[in-house]
């Protein structure tokens, strides 16, 4: 039994190298359809202010928006990667980008606080869709340099979201709502490049059966297995509460504390998210090298001290310091999926589905917790208390070695 199992492993090891010219093509394609996958999503933040203020919006129901796209974007990934982990449906990568480029055409012309949570709906529900497939088409494609493969396919999307508040920015503030349908555009490109990478997925199918005969080889139990998963969820956690205190509400910060404006403002964001965009790019390959669990530790302890500095210093000091946490902090991310999946082999899609659901939902849930509080306390105290959430690192120590001596 146990060498058939070794037999039926080798294909999925040996049909990347024998695919070697696509490669990079593909994985640079699928980031690619990441990064306009994400920008897009990033216009939602990006015009909060503006839409604050055409609606009357508390931060309550600022923090609504971001939970309606969340829970969207995250419960439906888990059941498509569970599924398509069995069933493979390189359709959905296509089918996704109509759902987000109806979203984005419908969140221009809404006018009422109800359809901009149904615009916000469509467009994570989109998300949802593209992200456990083209994940694996990552790991397909990846020549077994998996850290590598999903920290190119995540930086995609950490540009995109990037990019999105300079071009909201650009585009939208000064001109209105309406303009917000030029990112349309960008949503047919996208659909154009996923029917390219559909169509290379479909006529590969058969040199991937990454289900049959893959067996664990770290040697731990599944009660240990489970523990981890535990702790990385906890990890996840904290990374994207954090996270969506800056992504929802960092324009607010610094228009409070620092009296900006709010294009000044976007262009901290925009600094923000290109360092978290160069974070998640390192962090893989470092992973692929010194290992998954150093980078988890380091990412998520190791930016404490700057998160809890953040909240007490000038405007120079939060521009400096927030490029730092973008950076340290998003090195993790790329590293916990691979993590995972080493832990549960065979299950690409699921756990892609999984922690890209938990980003998507920490995140929205943390978007609206925060936006609450920040109506009773204010702003500053939100960052004030965030610093802390870092802090939950140290649980790194409890993490397995996944690869036998």
């Amino acid at each position: 039994m146990a060498i058939s199992n070794t037999q039926a492993v080798t294909p999925p090891v040996t049909a990347p190298a024998q695919s070697s010219p696509l490669v990079m093509r593909i994985i640079g394609a699928v980031a690619l359809a990441h990064l306009i996958n994400d920008l897009i999503q990033a216009v939602l933040p990006s015009i909060y202010p503006m839409l604050k203020d055409s609606y009357g919006l508390t931060f309550t129901q600022v923090g609504l928006i971001t939970l309606t796209f969340q829970l969207t974007a995250s419960l439906l990934q888990p059941w498509v990667g569970y599924h398509t982990d069995r069933h493979p449906k390189p359709w959905l990568l296509p089918a996704g980008t109509v759902c987000t480029l109806v979203g984005i055409v419908m969140m221009s012309m809404v006018g009422s606080f109800a359809l901009i949570l149904l615009a916000a709906a469509l467009i994570g529900i989109g998300s949802s869709t593209f992200h456990p497939e083209a994940s694996r088409v990552a790991r397909l494609a990846s020549g077994g340099r998996f850290g590598l493969a999903q920290s190119t396919f995540q930086v995609g999307g950490n540009a995109g979201s990037a990019f999105g508040p300079l071009l909201a920015a650009a585009i939208i503030i000064p001109y209105g709502q309406g303009n917000v349908a030029w990112f349309g555009l960008f949503a047919l490109f996208a659909l154009f490049v996923l029917y390219r990478i559909s169509r290379w997925y479909a006529n590969h199918l058969n040199l991937f059966k990454l289900k049959q005969g893959q067996a664990a080889t770290h040697g731990l139990s599944k009660g240990r297995v489970l523990s981890a998963l535990v702790v990385l969820g906890l990890l996840v956690f904290s990374k994207y509460f954090y996270m969506a205190s800056f992504t929802s509400y960092f324009t607010f910060y610094l228009i409070e504390k620092f009296d900006l404006s709010v294009a000044s403002s976007q262009l901290h964001l925009f600094l923000f998210l290109g360092a978290v965009a160069a974070g998640t790019f390192f962090g893989g390959p470092i992973g692929d090298r010194i290992g998954r669990k150093a980078v988890i530790w380091f990412s998520i302890l190791g930016v404490a001290p700057f998160t809890l500095i953040l909240p007490h210093v000038d405007l120079l000091w939060t521009s400096i310091l927030s490029v730092a946490i973008g950076f340290i902090l998003a090195s993790a991310f790329s590293a916990i999926v691979v993590y995972a999946q080493e832990l549960v082999p065979g299950n690409v899609g699921m756990i892609a589905g999984v922690f890209f659901g938990l980003m998507f939902g920490f995140g929205g849930i943390g978007a609206a917790l925060l936006g609450h509080l920040a109506d009773i306390r204010g702003i500053e105290y939100v960052y004030w208390l965030c610093s802390f959430l870092p802090l939950f690192g140290v649980l790194a120590i409890f993490l397995p070695r996944t690869r036998k001596a």
